[in-house]
């Protein structure tokens, strides 16, 4: 049996297929507005894990680390519906200190449906923030946006 694709880069952004299923929809056929947030971040981490980066492994370090979302803005456009194909794409922007800004979307034939854009902390098991591992900020270095001059 085939593992589930993680989805794939294209430049610095990371393209993860979803499809809208039954159990995603509202008695219209229309996604319903939570599960945008679902799509997000199974996004971010099928990004990560391309990236070389697993939730699993950060847990197992002798300094463990995982992910909080701190802030959310997310800009709806149009509707997705039942059986609709998608693709979340995700760009991760910046990491600074112990936050990451994200930037996503969810498109479906080309047509932007919504858009978020996402910080998030590490912290630590005992939810603190903390710093990220320096392996976790090398794998990603590739797809951050260039610094500033």
């Amino acid at each position: 049996m085939s593992a589930p694709s993680s989805g794939a880069f294209e430049g610095r952004e990371h393209v993860l297929p979803v499809r809208v299923y039954y159990e995603d929809t509202d008695l219209t056929g229309v996604v319903y507005h939570a599960n945008y947030a679902r799509y997000f971040e199974r996004g971010r981490s099928d990004f990560l894990r391309l990236a070389g980066v697993d939730h699993a492994s950060l847990l197992d370090r002798s300094d463990p680390a995982a992910f909080a979302v701190t802030k959310m803005a997310i800009a709806f456009r149009a509707a997705a519906r039942i059986d609709d194909a998608l693709e979340v794409r995700t760009r991760f922007e910046t990491a600074r200190g112990v936050r990451m800004l994200i930037a996503q979307r969810i498109v479906r034939a080309g047509e932007v449906l919504a858009e978020a854009d996402v910080e998030v902390v590490c912290i630590n098991p005992q939810g603190r923030v903390r710093r990220p591992p320096a392996e976790l900020v090398t794998a990603l270095a590739p797809w951050l946006a260039p610094a500033s001059p």
